[in-house]
């Protein structure tokens, strides 16, 4: 997979800052920020000393305005929860607020009984998008990360709607990259729980396309640069609970893992390890 550009972001004792990535262990910083001018021209490499991953914080690699779900979108994992194929895509809100950086904490609320992962392929947008044909979509397309759609299916149940099931703090596990110049159509989704795989789909196999996803969500709302769809989930799902370790793996990507805790665990900490600004920022 030449070519690919694995976009972090990362914080350290002073700063945020862009990094590329190397091998997963070392990163070397990108000269501003990406999102800040033109996302799709060359990431300029601001040094060519390479830094340990190890004594970074990581962060989501952006702060996007919205992040859009999408339900229903395998028809295996339609079949195992008991639904129907829907006829168009399913859509609907996480807020920013439940993002989590690779080796961040889920973090179980204690008004839920029954808390899910969901091992999904993300897409990160590359600049601002109305209205798009499915022909000229992948051309908004920054790159592609891991998700973890985390949902408290007891909640999804009961609501009907999705929005309190998902919109928890720490729901969306989210990186641990941004993979530029990565070609989707083949990629694999795994998702494994303390080292044993529970998930592993091709996208090829999502009711929906990326490019169907895009146009769709494009003629509802605008799509900014930094905005993530988290494309649906596979069969497999299944609960959390309190010490599980949970990765979403996709070769060309990396892997995202997370660690499970009770709410108020002293070791679960922030959602994100960001403070929220109130307005929008994709990054």
């Amino acid at each position: 997979m030449a070519g690919i550009v694995r976009l972090a972001r990362f914080r350290d004792r002073t700063r945020v800052f862009y990094a590329v990535l190397e091998d997963g262990e070392v990163a070397r910083e990108v000269a501003g920020d990406p999102f800040a001018g033109d996302p799709f021209g060359a990431v300029e490499i601001a040094s060519q000393e390479t830094r340990a991953t190890s004594g970074l914080e990581w962060l989501p690699p952006c702060r996007p305005s919205k992040i859009i779900g999408v339900g229903r979108n395998y028809r295996d994992h339609v079949a195992e929860m008991g639904h129907t194929a829907p006829a168009e895509p399913l859509l609907f809100l996480k807020p920013p607020s439940s993002l989590l950086p690779h080796r961040g904490v889920i973090r179980l609320p204690s008004d839920s009984q029954r808390v899910d992962f969901e091992g999904e392929l993300g897409v990160v947008m590359g600049r601002e998008a109305r209205r798009v044909s499915e022909a000229h979509a992948l051309d908004y397309v920054l790159g592609y990360a891991c998700v973890n759609d985390v949902t408290a299916r007891d909640l999804q149940v009961k609501d009907v709607q999705f929005t309190r099931a998902k919109g928890f703090d720490s729901f969306c596990p989210f990186g641990p990259c941004i993979a530029i110049g990565l070609e989707p159509d083949g990629l694999v989704v795994e998702t494994l729980v303390n080292g044993r795989r529970r998930q592993s789909s091709p996208v090829s196999r999502m009711i929906f396309g990326i490019r169907r996803l895009i146009s769709f969500a494009s003629a509802v709302m605008t799509l900014l640069p930094g905005d993530l769809i988290a494309t649906g989930t596979p069969e497999g799902v299944g609960a959390l609970e309190p010490g599980d370790e949970v990765s979403v793996s996709i070769e060309g990507i990396g892997v995202l893992t997370s660690r499970v805790e009770k709410s108020g665990s002293p070791a679960a900490g922030h959602g994100g390890g960001e403070s929220w600004p109130r307005h929008s920022c994709c990054c």
